[in-house]
């Protein structure tokens, strides 16, 4: 897949490193392991802790390391929420508007042109594309698939625009939903995500290494729901800016909004603005793979675990999830 660049910051952050050890056993699964077999068992490639500020731990599995860029799946919905607090931040855009009126070529005259950015950004708008990802080669005929798999998003688009459910009246997790988020952020800034990323978020946090981000074509239009790349380290500094009281990229209102559930999706967390909430006080970023930018501001604590599941991590994340939990709570 075709991918645009995301630049490295001019001023790289620099890493304060200290040390410290993980636990020797950890409960998973319904049975007490070593956490490197936790580590092996769940395909990890990265697997960080970050305390206030302090990288701590720090270890990379199957030949990959420091610069070794990984790849995060939906870990990409959370930077593309980031771009869209920076607009609504700065006037250019309200979680009130609909999408048809920043984009009025997808004007559908049903349901669809009453779908607000709010409704995307709580996975409630209803659009009738299914997250539920098929198995064999006949999937490749399920729209989520031919999303993925698109050469032109925005054609994908205009024959996808039916509708499941009325705007803002059920939740249900569709990575449509952050394609028309990603689409919307393009329209008002006349940028590619990247660029727009890049200036915002990327120099901001002082990110060391170059990122990536796929697209449909080469030159064409960033798949905002998946598809973002980057090193360990690199994730880690996004994590670690949103657990600062007062962050560097986004306002202290989106920081409230990104860290405030506002709907119940799969393992019964908690959601809003694509970040997920899977304890009272705990942001995450996760990916279909077993993807993970655990962020716990109680604590000043981020854990970054890349992990390569070989197939959708659906059900094993919420069986990761407390032993990353205890991590984040040892201090």
């Amino acid at each position: 897949m075709p991918a645009h660049t995301i630049k490295a910051a001019d001023v790289p952050a620099n890493w304060s490193t200290g040390s410290e050890n993980m636990p020797a056993t950890v409960d998973f699964e319904g049975a007490q392991v070593s956490f490197d077999e936790f580590l092996s068992s769940t395909h990890t490639n990265a697997f960080l802790v970050i305390r206030d500020g302090v990288l701590t731990y720090e270890k990379y599995l199957n030949g990959m390391g420091a610069e070794t860029r990984l790849p995060s799946y939906s870990v990409a919905k959370t930077m593309t929420s980031l771009m869209i607090g920076r607009l609504i931040d700065t006037g250019s855009l309200k979680e009130s508007d609909t999408f048809v009126s920043i984009l009025p070529q997808f004007k559908a005259g049903t349901s669809f042109d009453k779908v607000t950015i709010k409704d995307l950004l709580d996975m409630k708008a209803g659009v009738g594309v299914s997250d539920n990802y098929p198995t064999g080669p006949s999937g490749w005929g399920v729209a989520i698939a031919q999303m993925y798999a698109s050469t032109d998003v925005d054609w994908f688009l205009t024959h996808n625009r039916m509708m499941k459910e009325e705007p803002g009246t059920f939740a249900e997790y569709r990575s449509v939903d952050t394609q028309m988020l990603g689409m919307v952020v393009k329209k008002i800034t006349g940028q590619s995500l990247v660029d727009y990323f890049s200036e915002n978020i990327w120099q901001r946090v002082g990110a060391a290494h170059e990122a990536t981000w796929n697209v449909d074509r080469v030159g064409g239009t960033e798949k905002a729901f998946c598809c973002f790349n980057a090193t360990a380290r690199d994730y880690a500094l996004v994590g670690v800016e949103l657990i600062k009281p007062t962050s560097s990229i986004i306002s202290s209102t989106w920081l409230s909004r990104i860290s405030t559930p506002a709907v119940t999706l799969d393992y019964g967390w908690g959601y809003g603005a694509q970040v997920w909430h899977p304890y009272s006080g705990i942001n995450l970023m996760l990916g279909l793979h077993g993807q993970f930018v655990w962020m716990d501001p109680a604590n000043k604590t981020v854990i970054v675990k890349l992990s390569d599941e070989p197939t959708s991590s659906d059900g094993r994340s919420a069986r990761v999830a407390p032993v990353l939990k205890l991590i984040s709570e040892q201090n």
